[in-house]
């Protein structure tokens, strides 16, 4: 069974910068896609960015490509979310996830992944 811990969340002004990491544990980390969703209030969970299993290919949603920065680090079972340039639109919950059965990147629907954190909140106050 995999476990994935999320940490690095908390309260941050518009413009600052956050780094969240996820810590795997059980399975072959090496094998799995993983992905960073978030979800807002009253909302459905969505990809935010995710990273294929070398780390060598990613994938962001349009709203943060040039702010956000995936990376993984297979020997330490960690990946990380660099955010940059934060907006209060940025404010959710953030989960990560890793899915096991694919053979194909990027992988966007969040039902395609089988393991997932508790979440960690991210907040941006304006």
């Amino acid at each position: 069974q995999v476990q994935l811990v999320e940490s690095g969340g908390g309260l941050v002004q518009a413009g600052g910068s956050l780094t969240l990491s996820c810590s795997a544990s059980g399975g072959t980390f090496s094998s799995y896609v993983m992905g960073w969703f978030r979800q807002r209030p009253g909302e459905d969970r969505a990809l935010v960015a995710s990273i294929n299993w070398n780390g060598d290919n990613t994938n962001y949603q349009r709203s943060v490509r040039g702010r956000f920065n995936i990376s993984r680090d297979n020997p330490s079972r960690t990946v990380h979310l660099q955010m940059n340039s934060l907006k209060p639109e940025d404010t959710a919950v953030y989960y990560c996830a890793a899915a096991a059965s694919v053979t194909y990147f990027p992988v966007v629907v969040a039902s395609k992944y089988e393991f997932w954190g508790r979440g960690t909140q991210v907040t941006v106050s304006s």
